[in-house]
């Protein structure tokens, strides 16, 4: 059996039991508050691992090898910064919003800042819910893209319907379990990376070692070879130059400080506090164990196939598994890394959802609901936002959502960190400044981004910067409101 009929094999096999897993979990989805927030019950292990999971998918095992293929030793800085980050959010921020989230009876993202602050509740409700469905609905479209680009790549399978595979393994146990059944896929898809992101490295090391006639025979010895630009750590470049090579990777630390929701929802929804430390462990190993197994099969891909030897880095994760495994255990490493990347797009969709379910058409019911009514509510709302974005994949032009997405990291992620820091450290920090910085961050990452600036000194950190700064001066110069934050419905 040829290499492409293993892998398309084991995918079929792999994705099937994904989506039956998803199902399964499912069943239990009996209110809202399970399919939106898993019923705030999530053991610390899970809710670690799904978060790895949505945080990294194609970035751990597509893009950060590809990028250490590229580049050498400069890839460590990004690595630092994406560790740092991650590190400091599982040991300062996860388990204060958990906590706080909790006291407050917080059943979303922008729930949870709109309750905080009640002195401008509504306003941070309404525009958060916005700025988050719009782009995170684009988001869903880049992922159902890049999925019918990946099939497409490795089966020939036609692009548009490549995507239409890609929704049809997540949309259907996304609908009928929500937060949940995403939440117990991504664990699958969190063991499944870490094994290759370990085996893979450990077992890569011993092959080129022992394997004459390679470019390399060692790690060190292949970033020498390959020149100055891949055994330096800036890139052989120095004073100032140096210095923004440095802060470009390392920029990626301020997005993870709380303001990415895909993955402060997972802090929220676990159980309570000793599953969070639980999870803090959870989260920090797999990291450390993750990007440092990223980092080394890039470098083993040099030393594999040359400086020069692949057309695309990105594919240097599937070209070093299928080189040193049989095809059998490649085609299964290589589907968990696809697999990853097409089903992020869960994560994106059932947040998107439940911020237009429960924040913007929620609120606009002048009666109680029961639970069976809210219910069937978030999931029509889950699976029109998910036939929405299909179609906008199909219809709109691949660089317009692409260029969307690119403003995610930095409108979103930095903007949003600085909401979150703020909030949870600032007691005088107030519903009017992080309204303001909302809207300062979003507008800056346009500008910066628009104008080019973002190829001097990347917007991850400058949106970081410009968002704190407003949303400290006008804490500062603005007292706050009349209206008292709530603790409860």
């Amino acid at each position: 059996m040829e290499t492409r009929t293993q892998i398309l094999v084991v995918m079929a096999a792999y994705l099937g039991l994904l989506i039956l897993w998803g199902l399964y979990q499912g069943r239990k989805v009996k209110n809202s508050s399970d399919f939106n927030i898993a019923g705030r019950s999530l053991p610390g292990w899970a809710a670690a691992l799904s978060e790895r999971a949505t945080g990294e998918s194609s970035w751990a095992l597509l893009g950060l090898p590809g990028f250490a293929y590229a580049s050498g030793l400069t890839g460590v800085w990004t690595a630092l910064g994406c560790m740092a980050g991650i590190i400091t959010a599982w040991a300062a921020i996860a388990w204060r919003l958990r906590d706080e989230a909790d006291s407050l009876n917080a059943g979303s993202f922008t729930d949870y800042i709109a309750r905080k602050h009640g002195d401008a509740e509504k306003s941070i409700r309404t525009v958060g819910s916005l700025i988050l469905v719009f782009f995170f609905f684009f988001y869903v479209g880049a992922q159902f893209l890049g999925g019918g680009k990946t099939l497409h790549t490795l089966f020939r399978i036609g692009p548009r319907l490549g995507m239409l595979i890609t929704a049809l393994v997540i949309v259907p146990y996304t609908v009928y379990g929500g937060f949940r059944s995403v939440v117990y896929t991504d664990v699958i898809q969190a063991i499944v990376m870490i094994i290759a992101l370990v085996v893979g490295p450990a077992v890569g090391i011993l092959f080129i070692a022992r394997t004459p006639g390679l470019f390399a025979s060692s790690i060190p010895q292949a970033l020498g070879q390959a020149g100055p630009a891949y055994s330096s750590l800036t890139e052989g470049a120095s004073g100032f130059a140096a210095g923004v090579a440095v802060m470009g990777g390392f920029s990626w630390f301020f997005g993870y400080l709380g303001g990415q929701p895909q993955l402060s929802m997972r802090f929220m929804a676990i159980r309570d506090g000793k599953q969070a430390k639980k999870g803090r462990n959870v989260g920090i190993l797999w990291t450390l164990a993750a990007y440092g197994g990223a980092l080394c099969l890039g470098w083993i891909g040099i030393a594999l196939f040359g400086p020069q030897g692949l057309e695309d880095p990105e594919y240097v994760m599937p070209a070093v598994m299928l080189r040193i495994f049989p095809p059998a255990l490649a085609a299964l490493l290589i589907t968990g890394a696809i697999a990853a990347m097409i089903s992020t797009a869960d994560s994106l969709l059932i947040l998107s959802a439940t911020e237009l379910s429960e924040n913007l058409l929620g609120r606009s019911k002048r009666f109680d609901e029961s639970e069976t009514i809210r219910l069937r509510r978030a999931r029509l709302v889950t699976a029109v936002l998910a036939v929405i974005a299909l179609a906008a994949a199909y219809l709109s032009p691949t660089d317009l959502i692409y260029t969307l997405v690119g403003y995610v990291w930095a409108g979103i992620g930095s903007t949003f960190s600085v909401v979150i820091l703020y909030t949870l450290f600032w007691k005088r920090f107030h519903g009017t400044a992080a309204l303001v910085t909302m809207i300062t961050g979003m507008v800056f990452t346009i500008i910066w981004i628009g104008s080019g600036m973002d190829a001097q000194i990347t917007a991850r950190f400058m949106t970081f910067v410009a968002a704190g700064l407003v949303g400290f001066l006008v804490t500062v110069l603005i007292p706050r409101g009349d209206v008292p934050e709530r603790n409860n419905r």
